[in-house]
């Protein structure tokens, strides 16, 4: 009891859950060496094998932002301000941005290689804007730290309720290169940052920490380790940073499954977590909907595939006649605009809303390049819910219900819960929807706006969707000010005070 785990066996049964076991596969039991790790994930008995190099990784960027925390009381607000002006400038510069712009050039064409998606990855000119932008709006953003909340007062004493960072967050996120602006957020707060890219963009990211991050820290008087990178392409490095229990939150943002796999894992660790994987946004045309209205939420929900992008459609049946027309239109449209043909998904009973000439056989645009397939394709109720990760297609589900009550049933019921938007001219239906929709984003045009940068003026570390239930004491919108914990504070005037 209590010896490390030297070596796996081919079929050596794993208990997990507390009443059930898997075993161990041959490739897992042949690839484990002494010093490596397993990590058994308790709801679904998923082995992970994390090697000895991999945790090694993880765990020295992890100790460099808890050391580095231990400094952050003494770092003043001043210069945290300076560490985001230094970095939005560093970024700006042409020059000290033009290596990154080389290893982003290079992680795209590697990604292009392997027929990996890429519209999330190339760190254009407005990506490089909206970074920069995002760093100067935590430099004028105010210190939350050591702010007194509320204070109590008593007969020869008070309480003061006051904003502390949090401590160490622990951040994975896929290969866009923006998200730097949103980690380095939660300086803000006095926390410190250690986090862990998608391979994809891990070339990017060793660059704009070697050519702007470190150099902005420096010249900060920042402790080197406030912003730390697990600098390894296994997902494995991943596992290991979401074990430590010197956490003090997981963020995890990307594909639903392997979002929600960190999230166990954090969880079995005694970390809390804020999960930011499974999006796609709901517009529910409603008996009054306005048909140019609702052609343009739809249109301008489509210019890109993110997380709030329109994937599922709901239209009334009494105006799917006139409204089904106006919705292929949008779609069309918003195809054209990226030079794509836009890919439909259908309830299979519901086909013949459908023109034929869209069933058609036509290339789509997919990450590994042009894929000739029929233009709209059946699924299943059950299956309204599925988010489409499209590349230059955009892509999305139509479902003709019988009633707006009946969308909002399908969206709690099916969707990952995450926006949704009611077009009707209508504010009592609107109350309504607000009031039956388990969405903490609602609203009553382009679902696009859901953005902490956007729409609150914060980057954002993710957007939490409410598939695991409703937030605690939070909103929807992560952001690095949104990070902190309160400390009581007890200040006494009478010395005599005793209970």
């Amino acid at each position: 009891m209590g010896e490390p785990l030297a070596s796996l066996t081919a079929g050596m049964p794993i208990p997990f859950g507390g009443d059930r076991f898997t075993t161990v596969p041959e490739d897992l039991a042949a690839a484990f060496e002494p010093g490596d790790r397993l990590v058994i994930v308790q709801d679904s008995g998923a082995l992970l094998h994390v090697p000895a190099a991999e945790a090694e990784v993880a765990e020295r960027a992890v100790g460099a932002a808890v050391d580095a925390f231990a400094q952050m009381g003494s770092v003043s607000d001043d210069s945290i301000t300076g560490f985001y002006e230094q970095f939005a400038t560093r970024l700006e510069d042409d020059a000290s941005f033009a290596p990154i712009a080389e290893a982003n050039r290079a992680d795209v064409a590697s990604a292009r290689d392997r027929g990996r998606s890429t519209t999330r990855l190339e760190l254009s000119d407005r990506m490089r804007s909206d970074m920069i932008a995002g760093l100067r709006t935590w430099a004028g953003t105010p210190s939350l730290r050591n702010r007194v909340e509320e204070t109590i007062e008593h007969p020869g004493w008070k309480v003061d309720q006051v904003t502390s960072g949090l401590g160490v967050v622990g951040f994975v996120f896929e290969g866009r290169p923006n998200v730097f602006a949103d980690a380095t957020g939660v300086l803000r707060s006095g926390n410190t940052v250690v986090f862990r890219i998608g391979s994809d963009a891990l070339g990017t990211a060793e660059a704009i920490v070697e050519h702007a991050l470190e150099p902005a820290l420096a010249a900060a008087g920042l402790p080197v380790g406030a912003v730390s990178l697990v600098a390894s392409a296994s997902r494995a490095a991943g596992w290991a940073m979401f074990s430590d229990s010197r956490l003090a939150l997981a963020v995890a943002r990307g594909s639903g499954a392997a979002v929600g796999q960190l999230g166990s894992v954090a969880r079995q660790a005694g970390i809390p977590v804020s999960l930011h994987g499974t999006g796609g946004a709901w517009i529910v045309a409603a008996p009054d909907a306005d048909a140019e209205v609702f052609a343009a939420a739809v249109y301008n929900s489509l210019d890109r595939k993110v997380c709030n992008t329109l994937n599922t459609c709901c239209i009334v049946r009494e105006r799917a006649n006139d409204l089904v027309p106006v919705f292929l239109d949008a779609l069309d449209r918003a195809g054209d605009r990226r030079g794509a043909t836009t890919k439909l998904h259908v309830v299979a009973e519901q086909q013949e809303h459908i023109p034929p000439t869209w069933f058609e056989h036509t290339p789509i645009g997919r990450a590994e390049g042009d894929v000739v397939e029929p233009r709209t394709s059946l699924l299943s109720w059950a299956d309204l819910g599925r988010e489409w990760e499209w590349e230059s297609s955009p892509e999305v589900t139509l479902a003709i219900v019988d009633s707006v009550d009946h969308a909002v049933e399908l969206f709690n019921s099916l969707s990952p819960r995450f926006a949704a938007s009611l077009i009707s001219p209508d504010p009592d239906a609107h109350e309504r929807f607000f009031a039956a929709v388990d969405a903490p984003f609602v609203g009553n045009g382009f679902t696009r706006w859901v953005d902490g940068q956007y729409a609150l003026d914060r980057p954002e570390l993710g957007l939490s969707n409410w598939e695991f239930g409703r937030l605690f004491a939070r909103g929807g919108v992560l952001s690095g000010d949104s990070v902190f914990t309160v400390r009581c504070r007890v200040t006494q005037t009478d010395p005599t005070i005793g209970r």
